[in-house]
Order: structure tokens, then sequence, then C-alpha cells
């Protein structure tokens, strides 16, 4: 972060201390507690000239209804980038994580378990988007008839992820025909991501179709309906937001009411996770950072995860400014390495 505020080490420690004990307790911190629980023989005087000092460069505040002093956005920055001790997971930690993401070959359900251990191990919200479909890749497609005209549409994507979907043709069609409608679909599309496939497809559609003929058109049109995009997918998966309730800083209800709409409107929420999906490693957006005046109180904490070496989400927390980072930024860094090699393909030995 630039322009960070140049303080010696006894601003520092009291600092350090101020955050750790408010995060701690809730309450606002004044000199008595920092005098005993900073290890720094000082003063009570000096201990508030320093927190006047601290005031001065908008790192601490006084709420008007206490003598004790708060953490600012500023200040949680300052504590987080130079003075935060992360404490790795121990192996039961990690195991409870491993085991939790374990045992599903469901994208969508490894996707969810992993919102929801995020939730239930940090008692916040966990946030976990959907992997960005342009990154995934169609590999096989195979069409089975069903009743009628009803077909049963199966296709592989990433060399993993099997997803079926039953599609509703114009007229009825035979095992053969299905099979030809399939193998001209895999000759033209595999290996193109989802995205450009739809695209190609509407573009084959809306162009003039003389020079297709009816087996073409109709696996065109099949592979449309399989494709098309489902307008109540979902963007991310959200556990535990009313975990959020029991935090005393966000349990304002006309606060809750417009973090739940946040949720619900999703908008504000997706661009804030779009914007971790091009860094490396944990990001962190702690209140008016995120740039949304609803999420002023909160904090996120975030990590991408890959399939097949390329960033395709993003997983997270969020709950309040005053939360455990030392504990949160493993939890989300360790979960966000799970996931992908929960996600990934499994090794094939030869």
């Amino acid at each position: 972060m630039t322009n960070k505020p140049k303080l010696n080490e006894r601003s520092l420690q009291l600092l350090k201390t101020l955050v750790e004990r408010y995060i701690s307790e809730g309450q606002p911190v004044g000199s008595r507690s920092l005098a005993k629980n900073s290890q720094l023989q000082l003063s009570p005087a000096t201990i508030r000239n320093v927190m006047s000092d601290l005031e001065e460069l908008g790192l601490v505040h006084s709420p008007h209804t206490s003598a004790g002093r708060v953490p600012t956005a500023k200040g949680y920055r300052l504590f987080v980038d130079s003075l935060l001790t992360v404490k790795p997971l121990n192996i039961e930690e990690i195991n409870l994580l491993q085991h939790g993401l374990e045992n599903d070959d469901d994208e969508a359900k490894i996707v969810d378990k992993a919102s929801r251990l995020l939730s239930e191990v940090t008692q916040m919200a966990g946030v976990v988007t959907l992997p960005r479909r342009e990154l995934v890749s169609l590999r096989h497609i195979e069409f089975l008839p069903l009743s009628n005209t009803r077909v049963l549409a199966i296709f592989v994507t990433n060399e993993q992820e099997v997803h079926n979907k039953i599609i509703h043709t114009s007229k009825q069609f035979s095992a053969a025909e299905l099979q030809q409608a399939a193998n001209y679909l895999n000759s033209i599309y595999s290996g193109q991501s989802l995205t450009d496939v739809r695209q190609a497809i509407v573009m084959e559609m809306q162009q003039t179709q003389k020079q297709m003929n009816q087996a073409m058109l109709d696996a065109v049109s099949m592979a449309h309906q399989t494709f098309e995009d489902d307008q109540g997918k979902e963007d991310y998966v959200l556990t535990g937001e009313t975990n959020l309730m029991d935090f005393s800083e966000l349990a304002d209800m006309s606060r809750l009411r417009q973090l739940f709409e946040a949720f619900g409107q999703k908008r504000s929420i997706i661009h804030l996770l779009d914007k971790c999906l091009e860094a490396d490693g944990v990001q962190i957006f702690i209140g008016e950072e995120s740039g949304y005046d609803v999420f002023d109180c909160c904090s996120l904490v975030t990590s991408s995860y890959s399939v097949n070496d390329q960033v395709v989400g993003v997983l997270g927390v969020i709950g309040p400014t005053r939360m455990a980072y030392e504990k949160i930024i493993p939890y989300v860094d360790v979960t966000a390495k799970l996931l992908s090699a929960a996600l990934n393909p499994k090794s094939v030995t030869p």
C-alpha cells in the first residue's frame, strides 16, 4: 500500500496491541489496557500521546461513547501488511478441510462444499465463485434418445466433468441420427471453450442455412439447446451469511438489510471477486477499500483457485473488519489449494 505512515517501534507495538485487543474483545481499547498488554514500560500519559498521534494519522479513532479507541480501515491495513503474524493451520485443521472436499465428482457440489467449509471453520460467510465458463473447454458430446422427442445430451468438459441435460427436439431421432449429430459437433467444436462454442452455434443459426443439410441443422439446433445459458444459474455460492448477525458491529438492522440486499443483487460482490482473478495469493479488502459503502464495516479475504493451471474462480470469507486475520488468511489460502486439487483431473498411472 502506498503512503504508509512512518511510525517508530513504540507506536507500532501499541497499534499492534490495540488491534489485537479489539479483535479479541470487540470493545474500544483504553490506555490502561494498552499499558498492561503492550509489554512496554510506558506511562499512561505517554500512551495517550501516542494514541493521539495515531488518531491524527487516521489509524485509530474514538467512538463517541467511549474514551477508548478502535482501529480504522487504514489501521487494520497497516496491521495486516506489516504487523500480522499468520498462524499456519495444524494438521487436524488441514485434514478437516481436505476430507470435506473429497468423495465427490460433481463440480457444483464441490464448490458448494468449499463455501460451507469456509463458513463453518470461520463462523463467517463463505463465498466461492463458480468456475468461469469461458475457461471451461468442451471435450466430447453424445446424444441418447429418450421417450418421444426428448434427448439426453451428455458432454464432457476439461477431461473430467460430465454434464447431463435433457433437451426437446422438433422431431423424434433414431440413435444413429443422434450419433451422426454428435460426431459432427465433436469434429468441429472439441477442444474449444464453451463460450466460443455457444457463440459459434448462435452465429451458425443466424446465418443463411442453404449450405447446411438437414442433419447439420439438427445437430446445431441440439447443440444450441445443450449449451444455451441457464438464466437461473448462480454466479457464486454464498453460505453462512446469517453468521454475520452475531457480530455487534454488523447487527444493526438497517446495515444488515443493506448487506443482505447486496448479497441478493450479486453485482457488487461479483465485481469485487473479479478483481481477485488476476492476482496471485491471498487478497484482502478492508472496509472502504472495497469501493462499496455497504461493505464499509466488512472485510473480504480471498484467494483464486485453478483448473488445468488456469485461474477459473475465487473463494473467500466475508466478515467484520474485526476478524482474526491470522487465522482467516491461512484457512482461505489452504482451501483454495485444496479446491484446485479437487477440481483438477485425477492423474492416471499408465
